[in-house]
């Protein structure tokens, strides 16, 4: 059965659900399934927790998801660029969990390794440890936290063969590879599929075996922020 899927829209098809838990890649805005995002967008659903590094910015990106109310929850770790985020949590309207950034990614990487949790240092003795099990290891403490098992990953990927093998290009590989295995159905939007047996073994990030819809499409790749020195004059 051919994993790739003529739209965005298509793709989700019949995944799309109220309630649900969504693990999506990107860092920032680098790397972020920008047309899957405006696929769920277009579906509907809400009251949607996500999984993500961050939470977009105004207008784009997972941002545009919370201008529509459709998230409930998000499990982040920075949220510093989203003024409708912060307005939304502050007056109660949207839960926020926060990870520390390693946590984060080994938490989604746990779960599609199919570890159902772990310990780390990272947060000890902070509000991150609040509610949660401490255990002491060769005299230091350490928390446990708990696999991410999405119901849908997205994740926005540079090239794909037809079985679903991925290749992320340079620093937009992110969360992409954690989150994309964490899903129990991953959806990837890439920039070009090819024929399979095209693509060096040991270049693929991650296996196709994570990946269950494609899609090919052209993308925005917008700059976050953007700092430039002043001209000198001649």
């Amino acid at each position: 059965m051919s994993k790739i899927y003529d739209s965005a829209t298509s793709a989700l098809d019949g995944l799309m659900v109220d309630g649900m838990l969504i693990a999506a890649g990107g860092f920032g805005l680098c790397g972020i399934p920008e047309l899957l995002i405006d696929a769920i967008r277009a579906s509907g659903a809400k009251d949607l927790t996500f999984a993500s590094n961050n939470a977009g910015v105004d207008g784009f990106g997972l941002g545009k998801l919370l201008e529509t109310r459709q998230v409930k929850k998000m499990i982040s770790s920075y949220v510093g660029e989203n003024a409708e985020f912060m307005r939304q949590y502050l007056s109660g309207e949207l839960e926020l969990e926060f990870n520390p950034q390693g946590t984060l990614a080994e938490r989604m990487r746990a779960g599609g390794a199919g570890i159902p949790g772990f310990y780390t240092a990272t947060g000890v003795g902070t509000v991150i440890a609040e509610g949660k099990e401490v255990k002491s290891f060769g005299g230091k403490d350490y928390i446990l936290e708990t696999g991410i098992v999405a119901d849908l990953s997205i994740i926005k990927a540079w090239k794909a063969d037809t079985t679903g093998n991925l290749i992320f290009r340079k620093t937009a590989r992110n969360f992409n590879v954690p989150a994309g295995m964490c899903g129990k159905i991953c959806v990837a939007e890439v920039e070009e599929i090819v024929p399979a047996g095209t693509l060096d073994p040991d270049h693929i990030h991650l296996p196709g075996i994570y990946v269950h819809r494609l899609i090919e499409g052209a993308h925005e790749k917008r700059i976050e922020q953007r700092t430039v020195r002043k001209r000198e004059e001649a």
